[in-house]
């Protein structure tokens, strides 16, 4: 999700060790200066937030739907829950384990504060190719505990054009394989299955239609899933990362729920974990 990240950092970086999560490498918690989202008005998303690089929406406009949320990182540092509430922030999720042996800083941080101001918030974990999927489950498990009302756990997974220490890209059948045996790991922990974050060019190589009964969150960020996603079905979507809502430092992706604000009231209440 945060491949193509633009940071607006101020300062030195906030290293977080010794905060209790399971040992593993931990990166530092940044410090980027908050933006005002008014001066990024953007048209077709809402009013409230802003964008630094906006596409030029049109028809079916991220705008169109009611209910929005943010997912997040270690690059916004900490955020100011209540105002991104008081702005429109319905929902995040928060980047909490990659691979076998990585944690972020942010989700201890922010999971509490977001729960606090009353936000939903959940967990994404960002997909290795390099380690099994069951150890991938378990360092997943072990990094974010199961708690009532929390949001279903995320899997993102997407090719990784940037990684140092992994170029292995399976065989769409053994990609699927290896989605199915973490998702299931998962799914069987938590009481509630994953939701499944991706883009435009893993999906198409990689089949994901084949995922039926599984909630898909799709990056689109220069138009419409349906025209991204031909067919596809879909409960979120991720249509800008490089957002400015208020409350959140730097800039962050932004997502809408395909619903109106009577069924994600629904869709939170069949969907949450039950602790």
């Amino acid at each position: 999700m945060g491949l193509s990240r633009r940071l607006f950092v101020t300062g030195a970086a906030l290293s977080l060790t010794g905060c209790g999560a399971p040992r593993g490498q931990q990166a530092e918690l940044m410090r980027p200066a908050m933006l005002a989202a008014s001066n990024y008005r953007a048209d077709g998303i809402p009013a409230r937030f802003g964008d630094t690089d906006p596409h030029g929406w049109e028809g079916l406009t991220p705008a169109s739907l009611p209910v929005h949320g943010i997912d997040a990182a270690r690059y916004q540092g900490e955020i100011d829950w209540h105002r991104a509430r008081g702005a429109g922030v319905s929902f995040a999720w928060l980047k909490a384990t990659e691979g076998g042996d990585h944690s972020d800083p942010g989700f201890r941080v922010n999971a509490a504060l977001a729960r606090g101001a009353g936000v939903p918030v959940g967990a994404y974990h960002f997909y290795y190719f390099c380690r099994s999927p069951e150890e991938q489950a378990r360092w997943y498990i072990r990094n974010v505990p199961r708690r009532a009302g929390d949001l279903p756990p995320v899997l993102d997974i997407e090719w990784n054009h940037t990684s140092p220490s992994c170029r292995r890209r399976p065989a769409a059948r053994e990609v699927r394989a290896e989605m199915r045996r973490f998702l299931a790991i998962v799914n069987e922990h938590y009481g509630t299955r994953p939701v499944i974050y991706t883009t435009v060019d893993f999906w198409r190589d990689n089949g994901l239609e084949q995922f039926p009964g599984y909630e898909f969150w799709l990056r689109s960020v220069a138009g419409h899933p349906m025209e991204r996603y031909p067919g596809a079905q879909w409960s979120f979507w991720q249509y800008s990362g490089t957002g400015v809502v208020p409350g959140v430092p730097g800039t962050v992706d932004m997502n809408a729920f395909a619903g109106s604000p009577g069924a994600w009231e629904g869709w939170l209440a069949r969907r949450a974990q039950r602790g």
